[in-house]
């Protein structure tokens, strides 16, 4: 439950971004579902996580998470874990912005919806690829650099009203 949870919430979070970067609002509605059904596979995820492997237990959590980081980076460091709460608040807050007020959610600053996205790709990135393995690092992986060149090239096409 644990992994194939992650492992679907990350094929939706991509697919998602493919849809918004190549579709923009003409698939808005079929954009906002997959983004909802990642975020409800990824709060699957994070609760099986937390009931089966840290027995709902914080300080479990920051242990395991600081011993990840430590093996990883040489530091023991329970920062990712409060990035993991972040995150899941963050992604929450956008997904219910974008059911509840979606007039709203469209009009939001630029720097907001950058900040958004900046963040949770940060995220995902290192959830699936640094410190993921098997299918999750390979979709990271593959899925990144076609990402980044969809998103350039939307960016490009998009006039700049100073």
């Amino acid at each position: 439950m644990i992994q194939w949870s992650v492992r679907i919430a990350l094929v939706l979070y991509a697919a998602a971004l493919f849809s918004w970067l190549l579709g923009g609002r003409r698939w808005e509605r079929a954009i906002r579902g997959l983004w909802s059904a990642g975020l409800l596979f990824y709060l699957a995820h994070a609760f099986a996580a937390f009931h089966f492997v840290h027995g709902w237990s914080h300080a479990r959590a920051a242990v395991e998470t600081a011993g990840q980081t430590k093996e990883l980076f040489g530091v023991a460091s329970g920062l990712g874990l409060w990035l993991n709460y972040l995150f899941t608040i963050a992604w929450t807050a956008d997904a219910l912005w974008w059911w509840i007020d979606e007039i709203g959610y469209r009009l939001r600053p630029r720097w907001v919806r950058v900040s958004v996205h900046a963040f949770l790709a940060f995220m995902f990135f290192n959830g699936a690829v640094v410190f993921g393995e098997g299918f999750s690092r390979w979709f990271g992986l593959l899925s990144t650099p076609p990402l980044l060149v969809v998103w350039l090239r939307s960016r490009a096409a998009v006039p700049r009203v100073e």
